[in-house]
């Protein structure tokens, strides 16, 4: 059944909408407040919470004030509240106000830079009604800033990678055997936008007020959620049109603040798992030297709500991400005679280099149990494919760099035996990695010796 033609209860819960923003422009919340009081039933809309994380811009004072007055006026029913902090506390932060100061059955924590369509809310607060322990997203339709064209995007979960970067991603397969693409899928995390149960979101610990700025507080909140005994969904009948911004308000590089966080997070609840990430960021195990704050609170939530381990999680809630199980070392790989790097070189191509060491992406190199060993990068999904350092035999006297399956294909040598400290030697042709004249190459093994910066686990 088509969206259109769905008829939603009338006796649905109440909503609350937190708008978080630093300095918006004040037209964009003006559409914003006024596409949610048009667009949602006046009985069912209970409040509007302005979350203002110390912006300067002038017209978000006076101009703003004369604004919401005229809106109280027209709607006396509806509460509008305004949470203005002293302080610029962050996005999570600014969220979990939001939250503290809602009374409504259920709390929407959005963008300000949103625009809600017709009959966005039922979807959601029917799927809450049913089961209060879900964590609903609406589908996001992405606007232009440049132009304000609305660009449709279709329904999909939102996935990340090891170093907790958000992601959209298909659903699982169950959701496409129903063949009903109006149907809630089940989804590993939120975005960020996010629709639940008031009461319920704060017994599980509302958001991890530790995390700076944003980034990663949506991973954390998706694991813990299923762990702690609820559920994701994305909503495909409910969708909120999210104007895309020029730059990002807080910083322009969100990856130091990000990777914080994401450690963060992986300390709390990914158990065994939790090296994954320092191996996204390509960070050594111990000793990264990044302050993560005190977690003791989040694990004692943890250990309170009785939550599962994260291996449960992958296996039952998220199993498209690869364990990376086998990963033994990595980080760069260093050629002790000569003190270069093994790099991915030109992209695209198939041709590794020998470069001056300086441990950024076209350095990071993997090395699994297996014998294989990536150049330039890991994936972090079971559906894409790595590229492994390859020998293509007697006839090449340079190494190569394809998709693991495709090497194979041709015939060439992917796996390789290796000692910390010793030579880098292919099991199937017998040769050794070496570096002569500032070239990489492939021969009779001299016993150039190589070392990897990190270890996990012995081989």
């Amino acid at each position: 059944m088509g969206c259109e033609k769905k008829i939603y209860p009338k006796d649905l819960p109440t909503i609350g909408v937190v708008l978080i923003y630093l300095d918006e422009a004040l037209s964009i919340l003006k559409r914003a407040m006024r596409s949610i009081i048009d667009r949602t039933p006046a009985h069912l809309l209970k409040e509007i919470i302005l979350v203002d994380d110390n912006s300067s811009n002038e017209d978000l004072k006076g101009d703003l004030d004369v604004y919401i007055q005229s809106l109280e006026v027209q709607n006396p029913f509806l509460l509008i509240t305004r949470v203005k902090h002293t302080k610029q506390m962050g996005l999570t932060q600014s969220r979990i106000s939001g939250w503290e100061a809602a009374t409504a059955d259920v709390v929407a924590i959005l963008d300000a830079h949103i625009e809600v369509h017709n009959q966005w809310a039922e979807p959601l607060l029917t799927q809450i009604k049913a089961d209060r322990t879900v964590v609903t997203s609406p589908v996001f339709d992405r606007v232009n800033f440049y132009d304000l064209e609305v660009v449709r995007y279709e329904p999909a979960a939102h996935a990340f990678d090891w170093a907790l970067w958000c992601m959209y991603e298909g659903f699982m397969p169950e959701w496409y055997k129903l063949q009903d693409p109006s149907m809630p899928g089940k989804s590993p995390s939120v975005m960020g936008i996010l629709v639940a149960d008031r009461k319920f979101l704060g017994e599980i610990g509302v958001l991890d007020g530790g995390m700076k700025v944003y980034g990663g507080e949506n991973v954390e909140l998706g694991v813990r959620v299923w762990t702690c005994g609820g559920s994701v969904e994305v909503v495909p009948c409910s969708k909120i049109a999210h104007i895309e911004r020029n730059h990002k308000p807080y910083m322009r590089d969100l990856s130091m603040a990000m990777k914080r966080n994401a450690l963060r997070a992986a300390e709390v609840w990914m158990d065994e798992y939790k090296h994954n990430v320092n191996m996204a960021w390509n960070l050594p195990i111990k000793d990264h030297g990044i302050d993560i704050g005190n977690v003791t609170d989040r694990k004692l939530l943890r250990k309170k709500l009785n939550c599962k381990p994260f291996k449960w999680y992958l296996e039952n809630v998220y199993p498209k991400l690869d364990t990376w199980d086998d990963v033994v070392a990595y980080g760069g790989i260093k050629n002790l005679e000569s003190g270069m790097c093994i790099d991915q070189g030109a992209v695209p191509g198939h041709t590794p280099i020998a470069y001056p060491c300086y441990y950024y992406g076209p350095q990071h190199t993997y090395y699994r149990g297996s014998g294989e060993l990536y150049i330039g990068g890991i994936k972090s999904h079971k559906y894409n494919n790595n590229r492994c350092l390859a020998d293509g035999g007697s006839e090449d006297k340079v190494p190569s760099l394809y998709n693991c399956k495709e090497a194979v294909q041709k015939r060439q040598g992917i796996h390789w035996d290796f000692v910390q400290g010793k030579e880098l030697k292919n099991r199937q042709t017998k040769r050794c990695l070496e570096i002569i004249n500032n070239q990489l190459l492939v021969q009779e093994c001299t016993g150039q010796r190589w070392e990897i910066q990190t270890i996990i686990k012995p081989f």
